[in-house]
C-alpha cells in the first residue's frame, strides 16, 4: 500500500539521476576528447572581404529568420538561485535586440570608424562563433555539451547542455551566451544547476546537412562572405590580402579558426574604434588556448570522463523529453511549480 500524502515522483528523473550516477564509470571506460570529431565532410572555412561590407545587416536578419526554431522559450517565473550570488540571466523579453550577441541574436556587425595612414575609414565587421580548429569551450565543457565537427562547426547540444558557462569562460571572445529557464537543469537541480542553456552560432548545422549554405552568406547582396574547404579559403584570404595591401584575422588566432576576415585596416586599429564587451567580440590577437600545459592536461583526463556523462545526460534528456510527452497526453506535470510568466532576472547589460 502506498503511504498516504506521499509526494508525487517524477519517474523521468528518477530515471535520469541513475543513469547519471553511471556517469561516475567514466574513468573506468574508454571515451572520445570532447573535440572529437564528428563523421563528415572536409573542413569548412568561411572567409569575410569586409571591404565588401556595408552593414545592411541581411546577414543579422537572415540568420534570425533561419535560426528561429532554436531559439530558447524559458519556462518562468524563474527559481531562487543557491548561492544567491547565482543570477538569472534573460533575454526573452529582448528577443529584437540586434547590436550584440544574445541567445537570440547569434550573428551582429560591429562598425568601425577612425583614420588610418591618413584615411578616413568605415568597417563593418559580421561577427559570430569563429569555429575554431581547436575549441577550447569544446575541450574543456565537463558535460560534453560542446563538440567539433569534421565539417569545422563547434555547437553546443542544447539537448545536454547545463548552462554552466565554462564554454564562455574559456572562449577567447567569450561568444556563447546564457537563456535561463531552459534545459535539461529543470528536470534536474533547477536552484543548483547551471542555469539554463547556453547558445551561439551553429553555422546553420542544419542547411550545411541538406547540402545549402549559411543563411548569412545566401542572404548577403554584397557577396561579403563565401565558405569553402578551409585551405582553399586560406589561399583566398592571402590573395586578397595582397590585392588590397590588407590584413587577415582568424587565421592563426587561437590556434586558427574557420572563420577568416580580410579587411583594408589593421585589425588592431578596428579594435581600437569598435565597442567591444559582453556580447561584442575583440578583435585583438589571441594565442592557443590550448597551447597551456594546464589546460591540455585537465582535457586530456575530462575527455574520457565527459564522454561518458554526455552519453548519460542524452539519455536522459530523452527519459525527459518522454515524460513530458506523457504529461502532455495525461495528468499535468508535478515538476517545480514553474509557470509561465515575467522573470526577475536579466542578461548582463
Amino acid at each position: 500500500m502506498p503511504k498516504k500524502n506521499a509526494a508525487p515522483r517524477d519517474p523521468s528523473r528518477r530515471r535520469f539521476l541513475a543513469t547519471l550516477g553511471l556517469s561516475g564509470l567514466g574513468f573506468l571506460l574508454p571515451g572520445q576528447g570532447l573535440a572529437a570529431k564528428t563523421k563528415g565532410g572536409g573542413e569548412l572555412a568561411t572567409l569575410h572581404d569586409l571591404s565588401k561590407c556595408v552593414g545592411c545587416g541581411a546577414c543579422v536578419s537572415a540568420c534570425r529568420e533561419a535560426n528561429a526554431h532554436k531559439f530558447p522559450e524559458p519556462v518562468k517565473p524563474f527559481p531562487a538561485m543557491y548561492p544567491a550570488t547565482s543570477k538569472a540571466e534573460d533575454w526573452s523579453t529582448k528577443r529584437e535586440e540586434t547590436g550584440r550577441l544574445t541567445p537570440y541574436n547569434w550573428l551582429t556587425i560591429q562598425t568601425a570608424r577612425g583614420q588610418y595612414q591618413g584615411e578616413r575609414f568605415e568597417v563593418h565587421i559580421p561577427r559570430r562563433c569563429m569555429h575554431c580548429q581547436n575549441p577550447p569551450c569544446a575541450n574543456l565543457c565537463p558535460w560534453g555539451a560542446a563538440a567539433r565537427e569534421d565539417n569545422g562547426i563547434v555547437r553546443i547540444d542544447d539537448k545536454i547542455c547545463l548552462g554552466g558557462a565554462k564554454c564562455k569562460a574559456v572562449c577567447p571572445w567569450e561568444i556563447p551566451m546564457r537563456q535561463s529557464g531552459v534545459g535539461l537543469y529543470l528536470r534536474l537541480l533547477p536552484k543548483y544547476g547551471g542555469n539554463g542553456v547556453m547558445y551561439k552560432c551553429d553555422r546553420c548545422r542544419d542547411r550545411l546537412a541538406a547540402g545549402g549554405k549559411p543563411a548569412c552568406i545566401e542572404a548577403c547582396p554584397y557577396e561579403v562572405q563565401e565558405i569553402g574547404p578551409r585551405a582553399e579559403m586560406v589561399a583566398k584570404a592571402h590573395a586578397l590580402a595582397r590585392n588590397m595591401n590588407g590584413f587577415i584575422y582568424g587565421e592563426t588566432d587561437n590556434g586558427g579558426t574557420n572563420s577568416l576576415y580580410v579587411s583594408p585596416v589593421p585589425f588592431d586599429a578596428l579594435d581600437a574604434a569598435v565597442t567591444t564587451g559582453p556580447g561584442k567580440p575583440h578583435l585583438t590577437t589571441v594565442g592557443d588556448m590550448m597551447a597551456d600545459e594546464t589546460r591540455m592536461a585537465y582535457a586530456a583526463l575530462l575527455a574520457p570522463v565527459a564522454g561518458i556523462v554526455a552519453g548519460a545526460l542524452r539519455i536522459g534528456s530523452r527519459l525527459a523529453e518522454g515524460r513530458a510527452d506523457e504529461t502532455a497526453d495525461g495528468e499535468p506535470s508535478a515538476k517545480s511549480g514553474a509557470k509561465p510568466g515575467r522573470g526577475t532576472g536579466e542578461g548582463d547589460k
